[in-house]
């Protein structure tokens, strides 16, 4: 059976350290502790008082001072490992954990886990053609040398920078290393350790190199282990469940995010919040029971960033300056067709275009592999068509030779059609108001990933009233904003009604317009 050392790098709290050793400690585990020599001593002693009887507890030989993005956190790193593999040979995984961290599994579910496959787990992305750098340096992190802390000496970290790229003092990376990049919460065999450790003592020249990158922690040990371990036995996940919030600040978990948790397909999480107590004392009474069934939905990153984007409305797509007084042209109409359903809107437009030859581009803003024509790159991903927008309309009405083009948006689509209402061109918009079950609202939830198919009743019986608030919250939204020319259809309406507000719409005649109205499967789930 697994048995895991918990390499806990700390520098603060020591009640709370105390806690967290004892707890993981008591299911048969080990911890081997790090605190940073710039925290109290007296802070460490009281420590070392209290865990000093505790056989399953080491500490590091030698405590460095800490700084973020230093090599001094892979250097405390390292030293908890030695002590680690040597006080605990029975010791058979190396877990990474911080003193922000709590278990969001228990212990027997955790070794099972680890059980199950002989592998590391680790975060190892290729660092230059990998997006997981979203802003900051990213090559310069390694062909520059970095002497000094960004956050407490900037003035030096940035002058000594300058200089260099100045001077052009780039320098090689190590031509037999891969660089990876990705989390530094790690769980890795003891095999795999132990090979790091001996390699760290043969290669100087590459502890030399990595002593004065930038941000090493995100890429010592993603780099050594991929370049140690074959591919097939490794697998680039962190178990220690995070996330960032759009300020690249991680996420604080507080009392009411107990179920989400135990829902991850982790065995651990990150940051606790200090003042979630009642969140403290579940999880960590949790890691020592038995018998515990985790119904695994992981839904949290995707719930996470559907919640929080209800706050930030009116904020995602303001207009650029280049575009404010570009124009689709006085002479062009542009309709649009908004509705959540996707295949109701689909069906509509497939009809339009069949029975009345007007050129239809679907959820060309909502949907990546729409299909469009080569209009020179601008197309080629979500983020140029939304950046580009009205460049992208003109090109589409030039493409199809047109004074008339129907588009297909989803409600959320809010500033868009602010956007192309507030144009020269002519422009109405026509709302499909649909019928949403339950059950339609729940497997929504699926596909965008905000619920999983073994999520709790208890989550998915919270989930679909925020959902169904969040649906007619858009739809009012748009009865609100007084666009120009808002037309509404409803799926409860007769054929007749349907086909009036449809005249009006693609401005054709009523007989035409009821032919399409009356396609009987439109609003078909």
């Amino acid at each position: 059976m697994a048995k895991i050392a918990f390499i806990l790098l700390t520098h603060k709290d020591p009640d709370g350290i105390i806690r967290q050793a004892e707890r993981l400690t008591a299911a048969g585990d080990f911890v081997a502790i790090h605190f940073d020599a710039r925290a109290s001593g007296d802070d460490f002693a009281r420590i070392r008082t209290a865990l000093g009887d505790n056989p399953a507890v080491t500490f590091a030989r030698r405590r460095l001072k800490c700084g973020w993005g230093e090599w001094s956190l892979v250097g405390a790193t390292l030293e908890a490992v030695k002590a680690a593999v040597a006080a605990f040979p029975q010791a058979t995984h190396f877990y990474m954990l911080s003193g922000d961290c709590m278990p969001i599994k228990t212990a027997e579910f955790a070794h099972a886990y680890l059980d199950a496959e002989d592998v590391d787990y680790i975060e190892s992305f290729d660092f230059f053609t990998s997006d997981w750098i979203k802003t900051g340096l990213k090559e310069d992190r390694l062909i520059y040398r970095h002497w000094f802390n960004e956050r407490t000496r900037k003035w030096a970290f940035y002058k000594s920078y300058e200089w260099q790229k100045k001077l052009g003092l780039t320098r090689a990376i190590p031509e037999d290393l891969q660089m990876m990049i990705g989390s530094q919460w790690w769980c890795l065999r003891r095999r795999t350790v132990e090979w790091v450790l001996d390699f760290c003592r043969d290669r100087p020249d590459v502890m030399r190199f990595f002593r004065t990158t930038w941000i090493p922690d995100e890429t010592f040990f993603q780099t050594i282990v991929r370049h140690l371990v074959p591919d097939r036995e490794i697998r680039t996940r962190a178990l220690t469940f995070l996330m960032f919030t759009d300020y690249g600040m991680p996420v604080t978990f507080y009392n009411d995010h107990y179920d989400m948790l135990l829902s991850q397909d982790f065995l651990f999480a990150r940051k606790i919040s200090p003042d979630a107590m009642l969140l403290k004392d579940r999880l960590g009474s949790l890691w020592t029971q038995t018998g515990v069934r985790f119904p695994i939905s992981n839904e949290g990153r995707s719930l996470y960033s559907f919640l929080t984007g209800r706050g930030r409305i009116g904020r995602r797509f303001a207009p650029r300056f280049w575009e404010t007084e570009s124009s689709l042209g006085r002479e062009r109409t542009l309709l649009m067709v908004v509705c959540k359903k996707w295949h109701v809107a689909k069906r509509l437009v497939h009809q339009i275009r069949h029975r009345t030859g007007i050129p239809v581009v679907e959820y060309l803003f909502n949907e990546e592999n729409t299909p469009l024509p080569d209009l020179g790159g601008i197309q080629s991903t979500m983020d140029k068509r939304t950046r580009h927008r009205r460049a992208l309309m003109r090109m589409l009405f030039d493409f199809h030779g047109t004074d008339r083009l129907v588009i297909c948006l989803d409600p959320s689509s809010f500033d868009l059609m602010q956007d192309f209402t507030s144009d020269k061109a002519t422009t109405r918009i026509l709302e499909i108001e649909c019928d949403f079950t339950d059950d339609y609202l729940l497997g929504h939830a699926r596909r965008v990933g905000l619920a999983g198919e073994r999520s709790p009743q208890e989550v998915i019986d919270r989930l679909l009233p925020t959902i169904r608030y969040d649906l007619r919250f858009e739809s009012d939204r748009m009865r609100d904003a007084q666009f120009p020319s808002f037309l509404r259809m409803r799926q409860g309406a007769d054929v007749g009604a349907n086909a009036r507000v449809l005249a009006r719409f693609l401005d054709i005649a009523p007989d035409l317009a009821h032919q399409i109205g009356a396609t009987d499967y439109l609003f078909v789930d």
